[in-house]
């Protein structure tokens, strides 16, 4: 598997899983790597980002994992998409369901036990990954250019003023990066959209 696909796989699964979790223990286990996986354009910023990811006493993220991601009180920088592109912040707004159309269009059905909008950060990165590791260029492109990148930025940007960890705003700054290697390699140009948050 390329470099390209493996990051998208780390990062889907660090902003998806609890960080006490087995399954981001091994990819938390592997982030000193970071820099090496991908000829970043900027290689200060991640080299930067990736000691503050390992600098991180793990057993200490299980609050603000739960803050962030799983709801715990009001919820500084929600991670579904449909929260910011629609007027109303709802969850399986529109945009949600027009992600769910795609998802089935392209014969991928998440199964992740909960009952949760599919159009959740890590979930779409992990999706993106999946169509990586498949060679489904034109899901790539659909997903990050009409699904994810109208709402990332705006996203990644509330994650790192929540943060009081270090390790969410440090990793929000390595998935920024990648979402714009990833559309520079893949010539992606996001959708316009209003945003609501």
């Amino acid at each position: 598997m390329s470099a390209i696909a493996v990051l998208p796989r780390m990062l889907g699964t660090l902003f998806y899983y609890s960080p006490t979790s087995e399954e981001a223990g091994s990819v938390i286990a592997e982030l000193a790597e970071l820099p090496a996986l991908l000829d970043w354009q900027n290689p200060s910023v991640i080299e930067e980002a990736a000691a503050q990811l390992c600098s991180v006493d793990i057993a200490e993220l299980t609050y603000q994992f739960s803050l962030l991601f799983e709801g715990q009180g009001s919820m500084p920088a929600p991670p579904w998409g449909s929260v910011y592109l629609d007027r109303e912040n709802l969850l399986l707004g529109e945009t949600a369901q027009a992600y769910r159309q795609f998802l089935r269009a392209n014969q991928v059905e998440l199964d992740t036990d909960l009952n949760e909008p599919e159009d959740q950060f890590g979930l779409m990165i992990l999706t993106m990954a999946y169509f990586m590791e498949i060679e489904n260029d034109d899901a790539v492109v659909e997903l990050l250019g009409t699904h994810l990148l109208p709402w990332s930025g705006r996203y990644l940007e509330l994650l790192a003023e929540a943060d009081e960890s270090g390790f969410y705003r440090a990793l929000a700054v390595v998935a920024d990066e990648f979402l714009k290697e990833v559309s520079a390699a893949y010539d992606v140009t996001a959708a316009t959209h209003q945003l609501y948050r």
